[in-house]
């Protein structure tokens, strides 16, 4: 009977470029050539969604890693130098930031680390929840025909918070570029010194040490040299509780960002373009008139002698109408009501809860004792509150400025209603034809003295005459002042700091910025964060060092049609033994064997056994195989499944044709033996590890059972999750995939018997035989057929 069951097969459309299993879940992240991201599960290779390549983010997918939680998917792409972070239940981008390099590779980890001060740490309740009101969740999408936002509700976003226990996005680039990100959101870390392009990634779970492969390019004879680094990150390790509290804290401060971003844009979806439709009709007026009479007067004649002139009746009878008019009102009345709303419930929500964790992080500042060496500054944390205040005080503006409109507006439309129905001399109804009071008259006529000037400088900056619409101007994400600031001649507090030198100079009180949008403001709140949040990452990146390099071997360009994704080196952690493993092959007499290089993650230890060699010697039987015992295998690929075995693709070394491949589970303990204990290799660091590979020890592997022809299929790559005991294996062309479960054999001879079976039964067998039958093939149906409600019991458990 085989070994591993075979689950799902299927043909691509696209070369995969890279998978990853996702580690709590049976589903599988795939990337494409045409930069396509997709999810599928287990049970027969089912495509549980896609995301397609965008213009705003990028094309060219260059690595994948999930969070170890398993409910965000992290990519990266080259074209735009971006990562994106998505929920694994929707193809939807929760989260995005720019890197200064291109991404190469990418490791999210999570740190095992146990101690009483982060045990407490990790089971506390988090105050904020106490002390602060629950974030609304954020509107869908908002109709534009009905005006309103549906009643569908989006709190993925709070999803970027994930689990307390700390977690690290590793990535790394071109130009030995690295960055380590707490949470996937907050950088802690900006490593240097690291030459080359990287190749491979891992920081152990104690944060003791990270591992790198790098490739250096030589152009004097066009190869790359393979080297591995070992940095010594002990600084994280040693402040390890309070590296947690400030990158949690520092998490919240990003997705709290996020969410105010996503308000504003919801706010700006609310917006609509035809609110500007009174702007764009009086400046045509403007220009098509011929009298010298000004709008103003136009306006006001018709307020107070109840009569207009002809152009101005053509205005509004033409161009505006009686039921254009309405609509505009309705139109205003329901947008600015919903922008109203989003600016009390969200965005004043997140700036306050925004303002909340600032202040805790600058009271951890304070304690310099524990968080000085790690870069907190509250010197630059005061500026991000202040800047957070700032963004306050312009969103109360806008509430107020919304309220003035909404007041105005609707004292404007409803006398203009009346005076054009008139005009029409159609009925007017009871309750809008009431004689209007002189306050009613002189609060229009405020509103058409205030709003209906014509500004010639207006035209020469945004093409129009007039700026009814208040509102909009704030939404606008440019760098020009406003167009209509707000009018503080008179104001009472402002008189009052005008004329008090020390008040003004407070730092009690936030800057305004009278002239600039919201979202002017909002951005410059969000650069003086990123300051305030880019010095620890400096302050960390500076204290990691090189503790060990390593040149391994040189590689041929004649290689680059392979992706560079599926190339090894691999490097693995065994947070048990807390041991750097790195796997890569070496070409010897046309057979490339595995050599396995060995690193504990105190860098101050050693390891012994800490490089090895392994060959594969002949375990087909002649079935397959007739001159098996002259025959050897040459490893294709090779990644760790668990802390004690090794997945390989195999092939024979002499390529023939009808040759099958192989893939073979390797157990670590056929390899490391007692008797080698204190086997040591003597380095000598000026010699490539290829070019000393006759020191090497080398262990000659004859498998047993755990091992599977993969028959018509020119198996290259593996992709493998030891936790969820699965594999995909990839062809060469990177177009066909087989989908195996590990710790199951394959049922195919339960298929046999089931044939003879039904043989037996169509002789005339006995009716207790036909019953056993159908009681085998409910079992074993329900094997295969529970395989996909498996998969959705796991997704629903993601529910919060």
């Amino acid at each position: 009977m085989p070994a591993f069951r075979q689950v799902g097969e299927k043909q691509l459309p696209q070369e995969i470029v890279f998978m990853a299993w996702s580690p709590k879940r049976d589903l599988i992240a795939l990337a494409n050539r045409a930069g396509e991201v997709l999810l599928h599960r287990l049970a027969n290779f089912q495509r549980v969604w896609s995301l397609p390549p965008n213009e705003n983010t990028g094309k060219e997918v260059t690595a994948l890693a999930w969070r170890p939680d398993g409910k965000i998917l992290a990519f990266g792409l080259t074209d735009t130098k971006r990562i994106i972070l998505c929920d694994v239940e929707k193809p939807e981008s929760l989260h995005s930031f720019s890197v200064d390099s291109s991404i190469t590779y990418m490791h999210w980890m999570e740190v095992t680390e146990e101690s009483t001060v982060l045990t407490s740490f990790y089971n506390a309740e988090d105050e904020s929840n106490l002390l602060l009101p629950k974030l609304p969740a954020l509107p869908k999408n908002y109709s534009t025909t009905a005006k309103i936002f549906s009643e569908e509700k989006s709190d993925e976003i709070m999803k970027l918070l994930g689990d307390v226990r700390l977690n690290a996005l590793v990535l790394g680039g071109s130009s030995g570029f690295i960055e380590i990100y707490a949470y996937g959101m907050f950088k802690i870390a900006t490593v240097t010194g690291v030459a080359g392009s990287c190749r491979g990634l891992c920081l152990s779970s104690d944060l003791k040490s990270l591992s790198v492969i790098t490739e250096i390019q030589d152009s004097s004879d066009n190869a790359a040299e393979i080297t591995y680094f070992q940095l010594d990150t002990s600084l994280l390790s040693s402040y390890l509780p309070e590296v947690t509290r400030m990158a949690r804290k520092f998490t919240h401060i990003s997705t709290l960002l996020q969410y105010i971003k996503l308000s504003l844009a919801c706010m700006c979806e609310a917006w609509e373009e035809i609110l500007m439709q009174m702007d764009s009709r009086l400046t045509k007026f403007v220009q098509e008139k011929n009298t010298t009479t000004s709008v103003q007067d136009e306006f006001m004649q018709l307020l107070l002698w109840g009569k207009a002139s002809l152009e101005l009746q053509a205005l509004l009878m033409n161009q505006l109408t009686v039921k254009g008019l309405k609509k505009l009102g309705q139109s205003i009345e329901s947008s600015y009501s919903s922008i109203q709303k989003l600016v009390i419930s969200h965005l004043q929500s997140g700036s306050e809860a925004l303002l909340y964790h600032l202040s805790e992080l600058k009271g951890m500042a304070l304690w310099k004792q524990k968080y000085e060496s790690l870069g907190l500054d509250a010197s630059g944390i005061e500026e991000a509150i202040t800047a957070v205040g700032s963004f306050i005080l312009k969103a109360n503006e806008l509430l107020q400025v919304i309220d003035s409109s909404m007041k105005n507006f609707k004292a404007f439309f409803r006398w203009l209603y009346v005076a054009m129905l008139r005009m029409s001399e159609d009925h007017v109804l009871p309750e809008l034809n009431k004689v209007m009071t002189q306050k009613d008259i002189t609060f229009v006529a405020d509103f058409l003295t205030e709003h209906f000037n014509e500004a010639p400088e207006l035209y020469n900056r945004k093409g129009k005459y007039f700026n009814v619409e208040r509102v909009g101007q704030y939404l606008k994400d440019e760098d020009d002042d406003l167009v209509s600031p707000p009018n503080t001649e008179g104001n009472q507090w402002f008189n009052f700091l005008k004329d008090s030198t020390h008040i003004k100079e407070s730092p009690l009180l936030f800057p305004y910025y009278p002239e600039k949008s919201l979202h002017f403001v909002k951005r410059q709140m969000e650069e003086v964060i990123d300051q305030c949040l880019q010095k620890p990452a400096d302050i960390i990146g500076k204290s990691v060092h090189q503790a060990v390099y390593m040149s391994l071997y040189k590689t041929s360009q004649s290689e680059d049609s392979t992706p560079q994704l599926f190339k090894l080196p691999f490097l693995w952690n065994d947070k048990t033994s807390n041991i750097h493993y790195v796997l890569f092959t070496i070409l010897e007499n046309s057979v490339s064997k595995i050599y396995i290089l060995r690193r504990h993650t105190d860098t101050s230890r050693s390891v012994s056994n800490g490089i090895l060699a392994v060959e594969f010697g002949s375990f087909l039987n002649n079935s397959i195989n007739d001159s098996s015992d002259s025959r050897c295998y040459s490893c294709l690929d090779a990644h760790f499944y668990d802390d004690e075995t090794v997945t390989v693709v195999l092939k024979e070394s002499v390529e023939q044709e009808g040759k099958e491949r192989v893939l073979a589970q390797l157990p670590l303990s056929s390899i490391y033996t007692d008797e080698d204990q204190d086997r040591e290799l003597i380095w000598d660091s000026t010699k490539r590890l290829d070019e000393q590979r006759g020191e090497i020890l080398t262990r000659t592997v004859f498998l047993e059972n755990q091992w599977r022809v993969l028959e018509n299929m020119k198996a290259q790559y593996v992709s493998v999750n030891g936790i969820r005991k699965v594999s995909c294996v990839l062809s060469s062309n990177l177009r066909h995939v087989r989908v195996f479960e590990m710790d199951v054999e394959d049922d195919g001879e339960v298929e046999e018997e089931e044939e003879e079976e039904a043989t037996q039964i169509a002789a005339g067998e006995p009716s207790e035989i036909n019953q056993s039958a159908d009681n085998q093939d409910n079992v074993c149906g329900a094997s295969a057929e529970e395989l996909p409600d498996e998969t959705e019991e796991h997704e629903s458990s993601l529910d919060p």
